[in-house]
C-alpha cells in the first residue's frame, strides 16, 4: 500500500476531471494540521524526524508536531490539487509553489487571512486569477468577511477529518503518510463523483460511512 500513492493521485485526478466540479470557476484554498506524534518521546523515535516539525494551529490554539496539508478544491469540495509540507513551513510559500503547478487563468481563488500579503496577491495576478480573502481589521475594507463562502472549504476539511479520519491516519513513514492522505482525498472525490452521477450532487457522505 505504501507504494501506491502515485497511482492513487493519478486516479484522483481522473475522477476529478470527469465531474462538473472540474469546470467550476471557483477554487477554495486552505491548509490543515496533520499531527504525527502526541508526546516528546514519540517525536524522538519517529521515522518522521528530520521532516516533520512543530507548528501552531490557531483554530485550536495549540501546537502540534507533524505536517500541514494544503488543499485546493472546487466549491463542492472536489480535490483539485494538494501539497504536504512541514508544519513550520511558510504557508504562502508552500501554497504559491502548489498553485503554480495548475491552470488558474480566469478562476476565482478564495482563501483565509493567513494568505494575505502583497507577494501572494502579485502571484495571483501573474496566474491571471481573481484572489479573494477576508479583510483584516487593520486594512481598508475590500471583500468583507466572506464567512459563508469560507465555510465551504472549512466544511470540506471537517468531512476529511471527521468521516474520513484524516487526523487519525496511523501512518509511521513518509510513503505511508502520502498514501493514507491520498486515499482519503480519493474517497471524498469518489463520493462526489457518485453523487453527480446519481443526480444528487453535493458532499453527502452519510450514506457511505457505515
Amino acid at each position: 500500500m505504501r507504494a501506491l500513492a502515485p497511482q492513487i493521485v493519478r486516479l484522483l485526478n481522473l475522477v476529478a476531471c470527469s465531474t462538473p466540479s472540474w469546470h467550476d470557476k471557483v477554487r477554495l484554498l486552505d491548509s490543515t494540521p496533520i499531527p504525527c506524534a502526541a508526546s516528546r518521546e514519540t517525536v524522538k523515535r519517529s521515522a518522521f524526524a528530520g521532516q516533520a516539525a512543530y507548528g501552531y494551529c490557531p483554530s485550536h490554539s495549540r501546537y502540534f508536531w507533524g505536517f500541514r496539508l494544503y488543499l485546493l478544491c472546487a466549491s463542492d469540495g472536489m480535490p483539485i490539487c494538494f501539497e504536504l509540507a512541514p508544519a513550520n513551513a511558510p504557508e504562502r510559500e508552500v501554497a504559491a509553489e502548489m498553485l503554480q503547478r495548475i491552470d488558474l487563468h480566469g478562476y476565482t481563488v478564495l482563501a483565509d487571512k493567513g494568505f494575505a500579503g502583497a507577494d501572494f496577491e502579485a502571484l495571483m495576478r501573474e496566474l491571471h486569477a481573481i484572489f479573494l480573502r477576508p479583510d483584516r481589521k487593520n486594512e481598508p475594507a475590500r471583500f468583507g468577511g466572506l464567512g459563508s463562502i469560507r465555510q465551504w472549504i472549512e466544511s470540506t476539511i471537517d468531512t476529511l477529518k471527521g468521516q474520513l479520519s484524516l487526523e487519525h491516519h496511523g501512518a509511521h513513514t513518509m510513503p505511508g503518510l502520502h498514501t493514507r492522505i491520498a486515499q482519503r482525498l480519493l474517497a471524498l472525490a469518489a463520493c462526489l463523483w457518485h453523487n453527480w452521477n446519481t443526480g444528487n450532487p453535493g458532499r453527502h457522505l452519510t450514506a457511505y460511512d457505515h
